[in-house]
């Protein structure tokens, strides 16, 4: 038979409330009694009821994490981290995907999806400053924000500094000797903060060496995805003077746009030079490996699953706002310095 609550408390010599707390992660008890508690459950291999506890605290002890597609590379990793830093704290995730439908995010931003049966939210949407604006206040559930969109103060913001990052690999491919550098990713009939913040900071880098940025260098990516890098490195290599260098607003561009380099017969790097922004593992054991924006994705997730439990805690609390670090990794894909 089961071990109970009850059970537990008359081995520990405590009060069940005292076990309760304990359970639920309540703060003020003290670290000599919670580790007697913790020994007695583990002795008698206790298993809290999560459906007991969800009547008798209105929690659930679950996250959700929600992101534009599971299936790319960087989204995985996210997951990942997110679980792992949860599990520290005592919750579970559960994963899921918009696949960019604007009206499932809003659905799940505005509680409109009765399904959801968490404690709170971790939400990397596609949906714009606009549309975050107008649904403030539409829904009860502690929300934190992931990605790049502009900060406006109504949600917690978990993200990194994205036309930083974007300057930085650009100004990367300059210091390698690069002068006629395109970009793969911009979507200019996309209110998204992502492609518009990589743009700027791709075409600072080109201002700030006495470049000119060039419409012609700057390709549209419907996708962040190999086929769509692939394809705008086609039309970039087919220009009259094509460029010794591509930047990708994401590693799965820079890998599509390498494979359309190796088909035109050139060569990566010495012909043109490529690197991406995400940091994925697939970019550490390509032929050549690939250089990148590396991005500290367990810093993202360990701040965002705080903010939540905080948020969950203290739901009335100011917004916050972190920003994650980054960092250029030179690999093969743009060479040594000075070639």
């Amino acid at each position: 038979m089961a071990a109970t609550l009850r059970d537990v408390a008359q081995r520990a010599q405590v009060s069940v409330r005292t076990v309760s707390n304990v359970v639920s992660g309540y703060q003020h008890v003290s670290e000599q009694m919670r580790r007697r508690v913790l020994a007695t459950i583990e002795e008698l291999d206790y298993r809290p009821n999560p459906v007991a506890r969800t009547l008798r605290t209105g929690r659930t002890g679950v996250l959700a994490l929600v992101v534009p597609e599971i299936d790319v590379p960087y989204f995985a990793e996210l997951a990942r981290e997110v679980i792992n830093a949860a599990a520290e704290v005592g919750y579970r995730v559960m994963v899921d995907q918009t696949g960019h439908d604007h009206d499932r995010e809003r659905d799940l931003l505005t509680g409109a999806d009765r399904t959801m049966l968490f404690d709170g939210v971790l939400f990397s949407p596609l949906v714009t400053r606009a549309e975050l604006l107008e649904m403030q206040g539409a829904s009860t559930m502690p929300l934190v924000l992931l990605g790049e969109h502009e900060f406006d103060g109504c949600y917690d913001h978990v993200a990194i500094d994205n036309e930083r990052a974007a300057q930085d690999a650009t100004e990367h491919l300059i210091r390698r000797g690069r002068t006629r550098i395109a970009a793969i990713g911009a979507q200019p009939d996309e209110d998204y903060a992502t492609p518009q913040q990589r743009t700027a900071g791709y075409e600072r880098a080109l201002r700030g060496a006495g470049l000119t940025p060039e419409p012609v260098h700057l390709q549209p990516a419907a996708h962040y995805s190999r086929a769509d890098g692939y394809h705008a490195a086609e039309v970039l290599l087919a220009l009259p003077d094509r460029p010794d260098a591509i930047f990708c607003y994401s590693d799965l561009l820079a890998m599509g746009a390498m494979r359309a380099v190796f088909d035109a017969g050139l060569r990566v790097p010495e012909d043109v030079a490529i690197i991406g922004i995400d940091d994925i593992e697939e970019g550490r054991y390509s032929r050549p490996t690939l250089s990148t924006v590396s991005l500290d994705t367990p810093f993202i997730a360990r701040e965002a699953v705080a903010r939540i439990t905080a948020r969950i805690t203290d739901p009335d609390g100011p917004a916050v706002e972190l920003t994650a670090p980054h960092t250029v990794v030179a690999r093969e894909s743009t060479g040594p310095a000075g070639v």
